[in-house]
């Protein structure tokens, strides 16, 4: 069974998608993160056999739709992200669930991409079991999932440079020096700008995600960017 692993942050505003503002507000901001985020969780249950888990940071308590995002998480093993940098987090997390589900394949992903439905987590747990890896790119230059047969070497990611143009690239050249066969992954398009957040949401309109950005969208002005 795959272990599926979601690595978010606690939707609390002013900490979160701070590049939406504008036109977004801090607080929806953090709204949209939280749609975001449960829309992810939802799609990860739908997911047939596998077991989720949770690396999260930040302090749930003080988030946007906490109560929800609490009974959202029912039944997940969360797991507190450690390290500094996100390439340190990423791998630590990797690591303890090598630890606590040993032999399992790992396939992770974040909260940037709520258009991701269990067909696509599906495909892509498939495509894993005939690689040794697996990587979809970002359309921005990073990735928003990466799989690994054994999660073990997810220690690659350590020496990535993270959040650039150039981390997909990197990335898979990491991969490929260790003798991984990698396979690529759909590219999907990460919720990182407001524009990325019109875009995702025309994807996924009956989602919490596209309710959340329509919502901002009333709020502007004539003239703002809509």
């Amino acid at each position: 069974m795959t272990v599926l692993l979601v690595v978010a942050k606690a939707p609390v505003p002013g900490a979160v998608k701070t590049r939406l503002c504008p036109p977004a507000t801090a607080a929806q901001a953090a709204r949209i993160a939280a749609a975001a985020l449960r829309d992810t969780l939802d799609a990860v249950r739908a997911t047939p056999g596998v077991t989720p888990v949770l690396a999260f940071t930040g302090r749930l308590a003080e988030a946007e739709d906490a109560a929800a995002l609490t009974t959202a998480l029912t039944g997940w093993e969360v797991l507190e992200q450690r390290g500094g940098g996100l390439g340190d987090r990423l791998a630590n997390a990797y690591a303890e669930v090598a630890e606590a589900y040993p032999g399992r394949p790992v396939l992770q992903i974040g909260m940037d991409t709520p258009q991701l439905t269990p067909a696509r987590l599906a495909a892509a747990i498939r495509r894993l079991r005939a690689a040794d890896a697996v990587l979809g790119r970002a359309a921005d230059g990073g990735w928003w999932s990466l799989g690994l047969r054994d999660p073990r070497h997810a220690g690659v990611l350590r020496e990535v440079p993270m959040s650039t143009p150039h981390t997909g690239r990197d990335t898979w050249a990491a991969l490929s020096g260790r003798g991984l066969r990698t396979a690529p992954l759909p590219v999907l398009r990460d919720v990182d700008e407001w524009p990325d957040a019109l875009a995702v949401a025309v994807e996924v309109p009956g989602g919490r995600f596209a309710r959340q950005v329509a919502a901002v969208r009333l709020t502007l002005v004539p003239g703002s960017r809509r």
